[in-house]
């Protein structure tokens, strides 16, 4: 029995949630989001709750119930109140700005990296030396920010570059004499 399947999702105050055609539609104030849903599942809505059972014991349907479970839940989260990701930028001399619809990053280099902010995204830089990624998707929240990380990921000498903001590095010791 699937640990997280077997939980229904709850459908907050705000937000429709419709099986039409095998995908579901998830409507809030922040957005909407669509989902395809598998043939290995079977999807409810009753009583301002998501149900996901599987059909049959197949192992394909028991691993699609709990997934099919989390993107539920994912997406009616994301709807409602939305996903963020804060990422700290730490090197002397590193910093990061929004410029029209680009992130605009100094990371060291001998140019500055100009990063296209995708549709459905919002990134503020409150300091030059943060940045957070805001948006409905989860996926896309934690792409984008994981895209944006590996421009410089932290080094474990210094702990310079770009991390998350609960993000612990591992410091090395450095060369001894």
């Amino acid at each position: 029995m699937s640990r997280v399947g077997k939980y229904p999702v709850e459908i907050p105050q705000g937000v429709d949630v419709a099986i039409a055609g095998g995908i579901l539609t998830a409507k809030g104030k922040l957005g909407q989001l669509t989902l395809p849903l598998s043939h290995h599942v079977e999807t409810t809505i009753a009583d301002n709750r998501v149900t996901v059972v599987p059909i049959g014991t197949a192992s394909q349907a028991r691993m699609m119930w709990g997934t099919t479970r989390s993107l539920v839940a994912a997406m009616v989260k994301g709807v409602s109140t939305g996903y963020a990701k804060t990422l700290e930028i730490t090197g002397t001399g590193y910093r990061a700005s929004v410029q029209g619809t680009n992130l605009v990053m100094n990371l060291g280099y001998s140019h500055d990296i100009v990063y296209p902010i995708p549709a459905g995204i919002k990134i503020t830089t409150p300091k030059p030396t943060s940045v957070t990624v805001e948006g409905v998707s989860k996926q896309q929240v934690g792409q984008v920010a994981l895209d944006i990380r590996n421009f410089r990921a932290p080094e474990p000498y210094k702990g310079k570059g770009v991390r998350y903001n609960d993000e612990v590095i591992r410091r090395k010791e450095g060369k001894k004499k």
